[in-house]
């Protein structure tokens, strides 16, 4: 039967998956405390409709660093979309393109960037982890100039891996039959080895992941591709004025999904510090708990120019492939597009500060 809602499809997931997948999936850092920060963060803000507007041809396209979106919407980057059904990123590619949303493909998807590029009919990003060995970093960039990515996203909020109550206690290690197929054996060589009170993914990746790099380190990248570069995990208006003035073509304002930094700034409490410190010098994206095409509007307002969702792509994924990707995408759209005609907004461009009201 098909799902109405995400907490429908939430449902079928956690039914469906084993516990430590789900646990692995859903689960925070430390006290958990970011699992329902975000989501309370952007029930505060309460719209605030206008009427009497022509709202009998609302528009809801938007261009994102030069990709044509049919809305401002985009799928995070997560990894290991097998882990929710044997497709993977392939299935979440496929209802992506058919939304007209952008996918961000984790470094640690687990099918190969060339098949899910290939599957793919809307833009695909490439989310990079800057890792010790910065070879295996320059030949997944490669890689995704050849498949056809237009942008590379390097998360920043992860110069280790936080500590994961969840992953710890079922000693969280990737089923047999999936990995990182895209990044060098060598980098995530023991991914099958976790035993209880320690997540082997967590351990490997601090045994990766490089903590010393600097603002000064993005100019190494840039000087090796031409591919846009966004910076996701930004929280503060003083790290957003430093990635504007070091060129970066986009921020994703996001805490990890409450995956890292326990007690963080909600994504959508930081956001207009960011969006103003920038001052329209680079594109600003909010990642974190869109449940609703009002968060959509909501983000608008606040001044950001799309939005990422992500576990609710992984329960749709879960629930029935990429039937179940395209339900969830397509609910977020048709909400989002009765919250343009129901708010008097026709046009994209239309959602203003004017348009909320914090509660």
């Amino acid at each position: 039967m098909a799902a109405l809602t995400l907490d429908e499809y939430r449902s079928v997931a956690k039914a469906r998956l084993p516990r430590p997948v789900w646990d692995f999936l859903e689960g925070g850092s430390g006290t958990e405390s970011m699992l329902t920060a975000g989501r309370e963060a952007l029930d505060r803000i309460r719209l605030r409709p206008r009427c009497l507007v022509d709202v009998s041809a609302c528009e809801p396209a938007a261009s994102l660093l030069g990709a044509a979106l049919a809305a401002p919407l985009g799928v995070a980057p997560m990894a290991y979309h097998q882990l929710a059904h044997p497709d993977g990123e392939v299935a979440t590619a496929r209802a992506a393109g058919a939304a007209g949303a952008l996918l961000t493909v984790s470094m640690f998807a687990s099918r190969s960037l060339e098949d899910i590029a290939a599957a793919a009919t809307g833009p695909l990003w490439l989310q990079l982890y800057w890792l010790r060995r910065r070879e295996p970093m320059l030949e997944l960039i490669r890689r995704a100039e050849g498949a056809g990515y237009r942008a590379l996203v390097l998360t920043v909020d992860a110069p280790r891996v936080a500590y994961r109550p969840r992953d710890a206690r079922n000693g969280f290690s990737l089923p047999e039959g999936i990995r990182a197929v895209n990044v060098d054996p060598s980098v995530m060589s023991a991914s099958h080895d976790g035993k209880a009170g320690e997540s082997a993914i967590a351990r490997h990746s601090k045994e990766q992941f490089d903590p010393s790099i600097t603002w000064a380190d993005l100019e190494w990248l840039r000087e090796r591709t031409p591919l846009p570069l966004v910076l996701k995990g930004v929280l503060t208006g003083e790290d957003a004025e430093l990635a504007a003035e070091h060129g970066v073509e986009g921020l994703v304002v996001s805490n990890h999904g409450g995956r890292q930094l326990d007690f963080a700034r909600p994504a959508a409490d930081a956001l207009p510090e960011v969006v103003k410190a920038v001052g329209g010098r680079c594109a600003v994206i909010l990642d974190g708990a869109i449940r609703h095409g009002a968060d959509v509007a909501k983000a608008l307002c606040l001044g950001a120019d799309a939005v990422l969702v992500g576990r609710p792509v992984l329960w749709g994924l879960a629930h029935s492939g990429a039937d179940g990707v395209s339900a969830v995408l397509g609910g977020l759209l048709d909400e989002f597009a009765e919250v343009m005609a129901l708010m008097g907004a026709p046009r994209v461009a239309d959602f203003k500060s004017s348009g909320i009201v914090h509660s």
